[in-house]
């Protein structure tokens, strides 16, 4: 399902994006922070894709959906299109974010600085683990898993991140959508069921290594 781009303030009509276009959004606006903060003002299309780690025609086509397009022989002005990513992206506001799983992965991913400069704020921790609540993790005290709702409320999250144990995942999915969470970054190793209104994003770190050794196979064989 595309995601729907509202009229920003230089008066642009709304308009579907593809999904893989806004997967790719992100990667766009890192690659002009990098060169606004070398003084680069404007960018043809080449250097700009080169930079995201994409093709120039895939990045044109892809700033084309937002109604960006560069001056023939000239380019994207930096600042102009680090502006309009940002709007279309949703960061002109903070995003409070709770973190549920407070193990290995969710204590780092509470000290993760880039969070910080992103318009997105930690804004509480959770866990199910006697051992574990009551600690303090990135300067916030972890909650029992019994507060979780009251914790949401309290820090007006709109986004959780689960990294739990797999077996509870589904339980703790069900339990921040009904506190009013409407983004989860999901972290726990299996798929998780929410409804439409929600959407979510999983990262399963296991499944893309299994990724990386099936094209690490594919290389091999090519090449002996």
């Amino acid at each position: 399902m595309s995601a729907v781009v509202r009229p920003a303030a230089d008066g642009s009509v709304a308009r579907r994006v593809p999904p893989a276009t806004v997967g790719r959004l992100p990667g766009y606006l890192r690659a002009l922070a990098v060169l606004a903060a070398d003084g680069v003002g404007t960018v043809s299309s080449r250097t700009l894709a080169a930079a995201a780690g994409v093709g120039s025609a895939q990045l044109r086509k892809d700033l084309s959906c937002l109604g960006s397009h560069g001056t023939r022989g000239v380019g994207y002005d930096v600042e102009h299109l680090s502006r309009r990513l940002t709007v279309v992206l949703g960061l002109t506001s903070r995003r409070g974010v709770v973190i549920v799983g407070i193990g290995h992965l969710g204590h780092a991913l509470a000290n993760y600085s880039g969070l910080a400069g992103r318009d997105f704020a930690v804004v509480g921790l959770v866990d199910a683990d006697p051992r574990v609540v009551g600690t303090t993790v990135a300067g916030l005290e972890v909650q029992p898993a019994e507060r979780l709702a009251q914790v949401i409320a309290e820090g007006a999250a709109t986004i959780a991140v689960i990294s739990t144990p797999a077996e509870v995942a589904q339980d703790v999915c069900d339990a921040v959508i009904a506190a009013g969470v409407s983004g989860i970054l999901n972290f726990a190793p299996r798929a998780l069921r929410v409804p439409p209104e929600v959407d979510l994003r999983s990262v399963d770190l296991g499944s893309e290594l299994q990724i990386l050794a099936f094209h690490d196979r594919r290389k091999s064989e090519l090449t002996g």
